[in-house]
């Protein structure tokens, strides 16, 4: 099965810049979308029906903002769309999807650049997540999604001046690490040691076209599970969003 995940910025705007036929070519088995900003009623049937899928929205009460959906091939047994269900997200923030023999957890973190009082939110909501897949009984965990934090010095083109900006501060970057020492790998990096090797890039500067990025968006895997990912990829040609795609490839 082949899992792709992306940042679309906006999928109305996506789906005006060669969405439909990007997803109809690589028909993943399942595709995970973070940052939606859109809820159903403006959406038309392409979108929340796409032939051959079942799809799953989690949008925040406040509109043109955040939201996260799943596309997927195979019904899952349930659905939540909060960790634990009701005591934490009004963003729209979270799907997880529980399957047959594994759990998908679609997730858009916080962004902490705004200020104290959102990168506080942020790394709240860190912990709270880390909790609620700790507890989780089944250890056939797939976590994907914009993590808004790149793990070492190789995952962006500027490690030096972003030091003390949010998304490669210290404090974020360590929970990362504690995400890996609870049993989670990052399974591009699982594959690819390469440097140069970005999901997102600044709009407003042009990055993308001199690849000055962050790789910030990613797919996390149990211990457990890690035998069963055949690959894991970043799409970086695809354009559309100031993100690319990521994706993995699981035996199932």
């Amino acid at each position: 099965m082949r899992i792709l995940s992306w940042n679309v910025n906006g999928i109305r705007a996506v789906s005006t810049k060669g969405f439909h036929e990007w997803f109809s070519e690589e028909s993943p088995g399942i595709l995970c979308l973070q940052e939606t900003k859109a809820y159903p009623e403006q959406l038309d049937a392409a979108l929340l029906a796409p032939e051959g899928y079942k799809t799953y929205w989690n949008n925040p009460k406040r509109k043109g903002y955040a939201g996260v959906s799943v596309f997927t091939g195979n019904k899952p047994t349930a659905v939540e769309k909060d960790f634990p269900p009701g005591s934490f997200d009004t963003e729209g923030r979270a799907l997880i999807l529980y399957f047959k023999d594994f759990i998908l957890i679609n997730v858009y973190f916080p962004n902490g650049a705004a200020g104290p009082i959102r990168l506080e939110y942020k790394l709240d909501f860190y912990e709270r997540f880390l909790k609620f897949v700790d507890g989780l009984k089944n250890r056939n965990i797939i976590i994907c999604g914009d993590v808004n934090t790149a793990h070492k010095e190789i995952d962006l083109a500027r490690p030096k001046q972003n030091k003390n900006n949010s998304g490669f501060l210290p404090v974020e970057r360590k929970w990362l690490d504690k995400l890996v020492s609870h049993g989670y790998v990052d399974t591009f990096r699982h594959f690819n040691k390469d440097p140069e090797q970005y999901t997102w890039w600044d709009y407003k500067t042009r990055a993308r076209e001199r690849n000055v990025g962050w790789r910030i968006d990613y797919f996390f895997v149990t211990n457990e599970l890690l035998p069963r990912v055949k690959d894991a990829f970043i799409l970086a040609d695809v354009v559309g969003s100031d993100h690319c795609p990521v994706g993995i490839e699981i035996a199932v």
